[in-house]
């Protein structure tokens, strides 16, 4: 396998947050999909993937900007939260702001979007969920209040939208809740003593997977009640990551990348593969449709598996900084890097 240098450019600051435009971005913007960077001193640049060629700087948010998300299948709406209390909608292909929702003090750290299941909730596919402090409100795309939902009980930590619509998994301090995106009514709570760092779904819909500050890892079935947990980790559990086919888990949390079966009955009992660094591993990164996984530790380096080999490191590159976000293309074929020291680096894979 082949990783080389495909472009690179340099923000103001830590980059925050990274994301690519869905089905080749916005119309007129070049070959490729866009992808949108934002740095923690509140811009947001969009560059073009073939070259790397900046499209807009946009000014984002004065006080920072903390997270992202393009609209699912829409190639010009772009989403973005910010320290000032506010949600910006952004016509990407025009570099563009269409319309703020200020959501109050609380900085914005959390944005998904999510999808209903029933045929009269259609309007809820375009819904935004944005978490601010302990409030979680969802947002039509003109900014408009769809919902406020009951304040949760402490801050929320991340947002977790299921991968065939119709619920959203939501973190805080002492356990998640899941929420119907249809009527906007609680599922199931599920208590859990400690601070959660990160919530995934599998692709599948099956596990729902939370990583925590005790350090552990811990899983729910929401269609059966069950529970399952793995400690033991040197330190807190911040990135997850799970494969296309949803067997793979692949977990930070010390100097090795964890990855945990979860076919079956679960990773519980189970020997995770260690995938080795020289430094605590903060980002982990599967592609969307194929096999290859990207980890990235505090030393700076960048390593690409195939957990499922025998030989499972394929590629290693150094980087001046550690990684502060992975994402890949919808292609799966270009892995974009984010740094402590605002670099973005986008890297080319080919078999």
């Amino acid at each position: 396998m082949q990783l080389t240098k495909h472009w690179a450019a340099t923000l103001d600051d830590y980059v925050i947050d990274l994301a690519w435009a869905p089905d080749g971005g916005p119309e007129g913007a070049g070959t490729g999909s866009v992808l949108a960077a934002a740095s923690a001193a509140g811009s947001i640049s969009l560059f073009a993937r073939h070259d790397g060629a900046p499209l807009h700087v946009l000014p984002g948010h004065a006080d920072g900007t903390n997270c992202l998300a393009w609209g699912p299948g829409n190639r010009s709406l772009l989403v973005s939260g910010g320290q000032d209390g506010c949600v910006k909608f952004w016509d990407a292909s025009a570099g563009q702001h269409t319309a703020t929702a200020k959501l109050g003090s609380a900085w914005v750290e959390h944005l998904a979007f999510g999808a209903g299941t029933t045929p009269q909730a259609g309007a809820a596919s375009c819904l935004i969920f944005a978490a601010a402090g302990r409030q979680l409100t969802a947002l039509r795309p003109d900014a408009s209040v769809a919902h406020t939902f009951e304040a949760a009980p402490k801050t929320l930590c991340a947002l977790a939208p299921h991968p065939r619509g119709g619920a959203l998994a939501t973190a805080y301090f002492g356990g998640v809740c899941l929420w119907d995106t249809d009527d906007f009514v609680a599922q199931k709570r599920y208590p859990y003593g400690n601070g959660i760092h990160a919530l995934i779904w599998s692709p599948d819909g099956k596990w729902l997977v939370s990583g925590n500050q005790d350090p552990s890892v811990h899983l729910w079935v929401p269609e059966q009640d069950i529970e399952l947990n793995m400690s033991g980790y040197e330190g807190k559990v911040k990135a997850l990551s799970f494969d296309h086919t949803s067997r793979w888990l692949a977990t930070s949390g010390g100097r090795d990348a964890c990855v945990w079966d979860c076919s079956g009955p679960g990773p519980e009992g189970r020997e995770p593969a260690m995938l080795p660094h020289e430094a605590p591993v903060g980002a982990v990164k599967f592609q969307h449709a194929h096999g290859l996984l990207a980890t990235g530790s505090a030393d700076g380096t960048v390593q690409i598996w195939s957990p499922e080999r025998r030989q499972p490191l394929r590629a290693t590159v150094r980087m001046p900084s550690p990684a502060t976000r992975f994402a890949w293309s919808p292609d799966d074929a270009f892995l974009a890097i984010g740094t402590e020291r605002g670099n973005v680096y986008v890297l080319k894979c080919e078999a």
